[in-house]
C-alpha cells in the first residue's frame, strides 16, 4: 500500500494545472489552512462527492487500563471524525478487490 503525500499532491497539480510548482504548493496550502482554520473554529467541511469533516466533543469518562486493570479518568476532548460521501464509499468499495476470506 503506498501513502499520498502532500508534496505528491502538489506535484499532480503542477503537473496537471500546467502552473508553476510554486503556485500548485501555495494552492495545497491555502486549501489546507482554511479547512484547518474551519475545523477549529467548530465548523463542518462539506466537500460534495468527498466527504464532510467535523469535530466531535467527547465527554470525560471511566476507562480502563488494560495491562494493569486499574480505572483511569480519560478526560473530555476534542476528537476529528470524517464521513465519506455516498460516491466516494462506492467508488473506494469499487476499486477494492473482495478479500477471498
Amino acid at each position: 500500500m503506498s501513502t499520498l503525500t502532500k508534496a505528491a499532491i502538489v506535484d499532480k497539480l503542477y503537473k496537471s494545472l500546467l502552473t508553476t510548482h510554486a503556485e500548485a504548493q501555495d494552492l495545497v496550502e491555502a486549501v489546507l489552512e482554511t479547512i484547518k482554520t474551519t475545523l477549529e473554529q467548530g465548523e463542518v467541511v462539506k466537500l460534495p462527492g468527498f466527504g464532510n469533516f467535523g469535530v466531535r466533543n467527547k465527554r470525560a469518562r471511566r476507562g480502563r487500563n488494560p495491562k494493569t486493570g486499574e480505572e483511569v479518568e480519560i478526560s473530555a476532548r476534542s476528537v476529528m471524525v470524517f464521513h465519506p460521501s455516498n460516491i466516494l464509499r462506492e467508488r473506494v468499495n469499487k476499486a477494492r478487490p473482495k478479500s477471498s476470506s
